[in-house]
């Protein structure tokens, strides 16, 4: 099935580079500004942001492909020095800290909800929903993975996962009424037509 961008872009433009990069990189830039809106926790290194609210919805928009791309482009340019991680942080020393785990997991995440997306899940209320908790728990899993290093088997629930688990319902919720009003938007209904040949 087609995703979002692939019903607004033109024939001309189907699987060319000269589409797909600007649009990962302008996606990535998306999900950077997103890492700018985090309230700091004073009890855990982990802030509250907006990016997987992001992720999710440019992952759905974008397809498996190029939602993977546009997570790894955006690890790239932080570790670059392009203060695009949560609170203008940049560098490589990030990918190695307490919060790595959730950034490295925005790859897999993409890819996930890009896929579910590219089967028609973005177009229902309940299936949008249970594709964004499925990225998101992909990030948890990861976050939680990586941070045990830091804090502890026994805190890393408590530390990286309990505080997100209200917002990254609330969040969902969201994508999962804007996602599907936006195919009704463009007058999207399933059928065949929709499959890829």
């Amino acid at each position: 099935m087609v995703t979002l961008v692939d019903r607004l872009r033109t024939p001309s433009a189907s699987r060319s580079l000269t589409f797909d990069v600007p649009l990962v990189l302008a996606s990535s830039a998306l999900l950077a500004l997103s890492a700018q809106v985090a309230i700091p926790l004073p009890f855990s290194p982990v802030p509250v942001t907006a990016q997987t609210l992001a992720l999710t919805l440019l992952a759905a928009a974008l397809g498996r492909a190029r939602a993977s791309a546009m997570a790894f482009a955006y690890l790239v340019e932080g570790m670059a020095g392009l203060p695009v991680f949560a609170g203008g942080a940049a560098g490589p020393q990030i990918l190695i800290g307490p919060t790595a785990g959730y950034l490295a997991g925005f790859v897999p995440a993409a890819w996930l909800v890009g896929a579910l997306a590219e089967r028609g899940l973005d177009r229902r209320f309940w299936t949008t929903a249970l594709a964004m908790f499925a990225g998101n728990a992909v990030v948890l899993l990861f976050g939680a993975a990586w941070l045990a290093r830091f804090v502890g088997v026994e805190r890393a629930f408590t530390l990286g996962v309990a505080p997100f688990i209200v917002g990254d319902v609330v969040k969902t919720l969201i994508a999962a009424m804007l996602l599907p009003l936006s195919w009704r938007a463009l007058g999207r209904s399933r059928s065949p037509s929709d499959v890829r040949p």
